[in-house]
């Protein structure tokens, strides 16, 4: 599937860049030196420009997969990073998907995630057809819980050790 751009209000979602015009790689690496960011999105590790620019390529190779849709959540005016948001574990025949957020440092307290999760939630279920969106995190992600419930997904449960929410499309 090719990258589809969205406008998200007060928010410009975007394929992740890192070329000539605009360049995420410096915002990405600091990003994931926050502390917070690593002990809740433990799985990267985006340290160096060239980290960095591997994690762009393996989003824009996702999107081509049609395993993931990952949009960078920008700043409409200057394009600058504020934060990531997608569709992973993307089953298009089985219409079901899982919604992933993270917000840069600079850009939390903002309410940028809610808004973000739920206009792609929306195009999920709009434009791609999804029946179910789930979205889990850990028991103390307090921000995550927050969204959670802002963007009307139901608790159902624990998988693992994380919290397992759900919105159905007719909610």
């Amino acid at each position: 599937m090719e990258p589809v751009e969205i406008n998200a209000g007060g928010y410009y979602l975007r394929q992740l860049r890192a070329d000539r015009a605009l360049d995420d790689r410096p915002a990405l690496v600091e990003a994931f030196a926050d502390p917070l960011l690593r002990r809740y999105v433990p799985n990267y590790v985006v340290d160096t420009p060239q980290a960095a620019g591997d994690y762009v390529r393996r989003r824009a190779e996702e999107w081509a997969a049609d395993r993931r849709c990952s949009w960078a959540v920008a700043e409409p005016t200057t394009g600058a990073l504020l934060g990531e948001v997608g569709l992973k574990d993307l089953d298009l025949a089985g219409g079901t998907a899982e919604v992933a957020v993270w917000v840069h440092p600079s850009a939390r307290g903002r309410g940028v995630a809610s808004t973000v999760v739920d206009t792609v939630v929306r195009f999920g279920f709009g434009a791609l057809g999804l029946r179910r969106v789930d979205y889990t995190h850990v028991p103390d992600n307090t921000a995550s819980h927050a969204v959670a419930t802002r963007c009307g997904f139901a608790l159902v449960g624990r998988d693992g050790g994380e919290l397992r929410w759900r919105r159905e499309a007719d909610s």
